[in-house]
């Protein structure tokens, strides 16, 4: 299967022209199949968007502001910088209404310096009858393509949606019809200084089996090839995303922002955790991020020599690390030192583990014969006075492991029996390392159902 590369694209403008809008108009349009998984949350500065099949990581911010010396490199917020350096694409939000203003020219000089493909949207456009008296002025800031849109009344938007994905697939490469068959593609993700590039550089050097360097999708990162006997890996590295001296707090959502991208084109996730601080919200965002894409995850705690002999602080990060992941119980941890590589010889063997049970395929009459094993350890409860009935069992994907069962009433099945029924798949058929979904669908019902 191939994991199609999933661009960052940067949402940036002048305050109140509509960037909030255009955001949630793009993000309640979107096309993705959702998992309603209870207890993970979603970042309301990211979201993932898919369009005529082409997925996008939306990404909003701040207003830009320009001060009154006209100074704008010192006075562009951090956040919206930060976006503008990282993304793939840059989305630049004209207002309509109040026209052409001199910030537009300075913020598209800036923009200009960054050396990314830009959009230039101009928004508040509530139809063609205003298209022609409003869309001439915003040429003068000499672009050679605008795009009308109105975020509020939805007009232009499946216009420039349509042309913008399109763009999107001819840009595409043909990095994976490059890599051998059967490669595992496995992401290092986490947040800044828990020994991301440690570990990738450890793995690396220690094999000493580097076929080829591919670019990556994030900027100042590269995706090494790995081979170690008849096993190949695509090693996607996000460590590029903190150069020295701009890591701050306040710039820590980024690290999610590239995390959702290494996601989207990798089979396993390595979330590194820092075992001297042990594991935070970031670390569970992230890792609630992985659930939601059906992505197999190996939870590596890293620094494990900064408490070596400590066995209560061990303790302690060991609990806090199963009660914080505890949505996500079927990831194995692993506890390393990527600096002393201690522990890392056993990353490859977990790797190769988690990937089998994420590719397997069953047969229908084993599936079948678990969903009635379960049926008759937990008969389905009554749904407005009738029996739910569960007919039948058929996987239609693997990686991960994906099975439909039908039933008379799908809304009527509460999530804990669904629970009941994903834990029982997951023992029976040894799913134990490897997320696996189970989707509800309703049988055409016949008279006497």
């Amino acid at each position: 299967m191939t994991r199609e590369q999933c661009p960052l694209i940067a949402l940036v403008g002048r305050p109140n022209v509509g960037k909030s809008t255009f955001f949630n108009r793009l993000s309640k349009s979107r096309k993705a199949i959702v998992d309603p998984t209870p207890g993970v949350t979603r970042d309301r500065h990211y979201e993932r968007v898919v369009w005529n099949d082409r997925p996008f990581i939306l990404i909003d911010t701040g207003g830009i502001e320009v001060g009154q010396h006209e100074m704008i490199t010192g006075l562009i917020q951090d956040q919206t910088w930060q976006a503008v350096q990282e993304a793939d694409i840059i989305l630049f939000l004209l207002d309509g209404k109040s026209g052409v203003l001199k910030e537009d020219y300075d913020i598209i000089s800036l923009l200009r310096k960054a050396a990314k493909p830009i959009y230039y949207i101009v928004n508040k456009v509530d139809g063609p009858e205003v298209e022609d008296i409003m869309m001439p002025k915003f040429y003068e800031l000499g672009v050679s393509e605008l795009w009308p849109v109105s975020s509020e009344h939805g007009y232009g938007i499946t216009t420039f949606l349509d042309s913008f994905t399109e763009s999107l697939k001819e840009e595409e490469t043909d990095a994976d019809q490059e890599l051998p068959a059967n490669t595992i593609r496995v992401a290092c993700i986490g947040r800044p200084n828990v020994g991301k590039s440690s570990l990738i550089n450890r793995l690396l050097g220690q094999e000493r089996m580097v076929v080829s360097e591919m670019p990556g999708t994030t900027r100042d990162s590269v995706d090494a090839l790995l081979t170690r006997g008849e096993d190949n890996y695509l090693l996607i590295d996000t460590a590029g995303i903190r150069r020295k001296g701009k890591v701050s707090e306040k710039l820590e959502k980024f690290s999610v922002m590239h995390a959702l991208s290494a996601l989207e084109k990798c089979d396993v996730a390595l979330l590194l955790i820092d075992a001297g601080e042990g594991i935070t919200e970031q670390d569970t965002k992230v890792m609630g991020y992985c659930l939601e894409r059906g992505r197999a995850c190996i939870i590596v705690i890293n620094k494990w020599d900064l408490v070596k002999g400590d066995t209560k602080r061990q303790k302690w990060v060991l609990d806090e690390v199963e009660r914080a992941t505890v949505f996500a119980g079927y990831a194995p941890s692993m506890k390393i030192s990527a600096l002393s590589g201690s522990g890392v010889k056993n990353i490859f063997p977990e790797i190769q583990k988690v990937h089998q049970q994420f590719s397997l395929e069953f047969t229908t009459n084993k599936l079948n014969r678990v969903l009635q094993k379960a049926v008759e350890i937990h008969t389905p409860p009554i749904h407005k006075g009738k029996r739910l009935k569960l007919y039948y069992v058929t996987q239609v994907s693997t990686k991960p492991p994906t099975f439909i069962i039908f039933v008379n009433y799908p809304k009527g099945v509460h999530f804990s029996y669904h629970r009941f029924l994903v834990n029982q798949f997951r023992k029976e058929l040894g799913l134990d390392k490897s997320p696996l979904r189970v989707v509800l669908k309703e049988r055409q019902r016949k008279k006497y159902d």
